[in-house]
């Protein structure tokens, strides 16, 4: 049984946590994905800043589409499990590869459960949002991922190729 977690809007206090998840990160050679994008390369207070802009049709960066990012953490002990972003519509580029929600959850806390909790979560955000399916992708090795999005209600629809890499599009009806 995983820890309870919640889904928050990154604030300054967080600063902490998610300098934490990121250090982790790269320590098993990866970048933040998804929601975390620019994490590493912007101080926290700009990223702050870019995550309030990225709320609104009215002040995303240009070619963007309105998202929300969302940290992962568990209620009781407050550790960031990982981070995650709902895009509130699709464009062309989203909807043949990237979908409506991307996740990375905390290299030392995969394969726990967290991954599945984190997407139902979001989920939940994204049918209070007025959605009413939501495509989720991801590369076809990556096993774990697709077994998330299965594991919330993913149909695969088809797969298409990316820039040399398969991805899988699923849609998930909410």
């Amino acid at each position: 049984m995983i820890d309870p977690i919640e889904l928050v809007f990154p604030r300054q206090q967080h600063q902490s946590l998610v300098t934490g998840f990121l250090e982790e990160c790269a320590a098993h050679h990866e970048t933040a994905i998804q929601g975390g994008a620019g994490m590493e390369r912007l101080s926290y207070s700009q990223w702050l800043c870019k995550l309030e802009n990225s709320l609104r049709e009215e002040t995303v960066a240009p070619g963007l589409v309105p998202s929300t990012t969302l940290l992962a953490l568990k209620k009781e002990t407050g550790e960031m499990v990982g981070v995650i972003d709902i895009r509130h519509r699709l464009n062309d580029s989203l909807l043949a590869f990237g979908g409506h929600i991307g996740y990375s959850v905390r290299p030392s806390l995969r394969r726990q459960g967290y991954g599945t909790r984190m997407l139902h979560l979001a989920l939940e955000e994204c049918r209070r949002m007025g959605l009413e399916r939501v495509l989720i992708t991801c590369d076809l090795p990556n096993l774990a991922s697709a077994a998330v999005i299965r594991n919330n209600g993913g149909k695969l629809e088809n797969q298409v190729e990316d820039q040399g890499e398969i991805v899988c599009r699923y849609w998930i009806q909410l």
